[in-house]
């Protein structure tokens, strides 16, 4: 279809409509009712210690988010911490990545396939929950997006000449979204199958494994550290079959993506480039799992530009099958699917935005602790990683003793700190005439499992009463009074 809009005008609209339309759904209820859950907690917490203080926690815990860790450390920096400087990188970084999306569905299918799939990046349900998340996963789909594009464009070049800047570029996109999340890396053999899918010329292929291995070459050592650190991840359960129904309905979107593509073999395609990066990841990580349980959908959340592109270009296909018969009613269709998309997929924006949409809140219940709390009132945390309350929010817990911690993350150089022996919180506990326990609320509490947890609760129960007992977003601050 002939676009009715100048050709001049086609491409920096292309750019930037993706990029305000993203933009604007990501500012959309940003501070989440100024909630912080506890992967965001983890973040916040770490980017306030000092530059040397981060390097030196990164040697025991959380190597994977080093990266990020001092990235965000400077921003916070720079612009103080704050819900908008903490989710504000990663609204931004899909903004990019849906222009990227937006780029190369142009190229491949088309003004209206490159609009559409630029506009519905922001749209799917797995990015509008990491489009407002203080993590890194947004920053790897936008380096996975721009990795994309300039596969695609040393894939159109068939001059072969000064392509070198382009290839390192390429490799600093792969190397760089590694070293966020090391399972970005699952994206090259996406590309390889792009590759393999155009019969790319001998020449590319020898580019792309040089320039590809250096990335897996930079990104080695992180990656051999961190296996170190694996008891982090020791929590995600072994991959069942339920697991696999989401990633099978994404897998049947992108077939019928592909489908509406129809592809040429050996033509450079939209399904050519956004089939292999929305599959080849997703049963990548299933195959990782199978070894060791790795399954998590943010792992792979990148694969989404290549449904984005896939859906971009059905919606081209479609434009182009109307265009003769409706020419002036096939301009208004991808306006009009992306208006009515926004309206059917309300309830999912909606949940998304709220801080229900988390397992907890940090800052809601500091809150509670900050009304409930009297002078002399010590304070315990079960299990100990809900201390993260007392570092994002410490001016709720003045004139609290922490009873367990021997330690501080800080002094430790970990996330959660050191604890005393539990016979010494025991004794410490005993000499307490009233105490805050901050805990999970009792939906998404697990029984103690580690000793020291054990002994706090044991004497709680055992000496103390509770008097106060109140549960918000997913946490919980109880207090207790001695009996006697």
């Amino acid at each position: 279809m002939r676009c009715h809009i100048p050709a001049a005008r086609r491409g920096p609209l292309l750019c930037l409509v993706p990029f305000l339309w993203t933009l604007a759904l990501g500012l959309w209820g940003l501070s989440r009712q100024d909630s912080v859950w506890r992967d965001e907690a983890a973040t916040w917490q770490v980017a306030g210690r000092p530059a040397d203080e981060i390097w030196r926690m990164l040697g025991n815990v959380d190597a994977v988010h080093g990266l990020y860790y001092l990235l965000m450390h400077g921003l916070f920096e720079v612009f103080g911490a704050s819900t908008t400087t903490l989710r504000l990188p990663s609204v931004l970084a899909v903004a990019c990545a849906a222009v990227c999306v937006a780029v190369i569905g142009r190229r491949l299918a088309g003004f209206w396939a490159g609009l559409g799939g630029g506009l519905a990046l922001g749209l799917l349900p797995a990015v509008q929950f990491y489009l407002q998340e203080g993590r890194p996963y947004a920053l790897v789909a936008a380096g996975a997006g721009l990795s994309a594009l300039l596969l695609v464009s040393l894939l159109e070049d068939r001059t072969g000449r000064r392509t070198w800047p382009r290839w390192t570029a390429y490799g600093a996109a792969v190397l760089v979204c590694a070293l966020l999340n090391w399972l970005s890396l699952l994206a090259l053999p996406a590309h390889a199958a792009t590759l393999w899918w155009v019969r790319a010329r001998r020449g590319v292929w020898l580019r792309w494994a040089a320039y590809g291995s250096g990335a897996v070459a930079g990104a080695l050592p992180l990656v051999l550290f961190s296996r170190g650190q694996s008891d982090q991840v020791s929590w995600i359960p072994p991959l069942t079959w339920h697991m696999l129904i989401g990633p099978g309905i994404l897998l049947a979107i992108g077939a019928l993506g592909a489908w509406a593509d129809r592809p040429d073999r050996s033509r450079l395609s939209a399904a050519a480039v956004g089939l292999p990066l929305l599959v080849v990841p997703q049963l990548g990580l299933i195959a990782v799992s199978l070894v060791r349980p790795l399954f998590l959908d943010r792992y792979v959340l990148f694969g989404m530009v290549g449904l984005a592109l896939l859906i971009g270009a059905a919606l081209g296909a479609v434009v182009r099958a109307c265009a003769p018969r409706f020419p002036k009613a096939s301009a208004l269709l991808v306006p009009g699917v992306a208006v009515v998309s926004v309206l059917a997929l309300l309830p999912v924006e909606l949940g998304r935005r709220d801080p229900a949409s988390r397992v907890d809140d940090v800052l809601a219940v500091a809150g509670e602790v900050a009304l409930l709390k009297r002078d002399g009132d010590a304070v315990l945390f079960v299990p100990a990683a809900r201390r993260d309350t007392a570092l994002v929010s410490p001016g709720a817990f003045t004139g609290l003793t922490d009873l367990a911690l021997a330690e501080s993350p800080v002094a430790s150089a970990t996330l959660k700190g050191e604890e005393a022996q539990p016979a010494r919180i025991r004794e410490a506990l005993l000499e307490q005439r009233r105490v805050l326990l901050v805990t999970d609320s009792a939906e998404v509490a697990k029984a103690p499992s580690a000793e020291r947890d054990k002994a706090k609760t044991a004497v709680l129960r055992e000496r103390f009463a509770v008097v106060e007992d109140r549960q918000v977003r997913g946490r919980r601050v109880t207090v207790y009074e001695r009996r006697d």
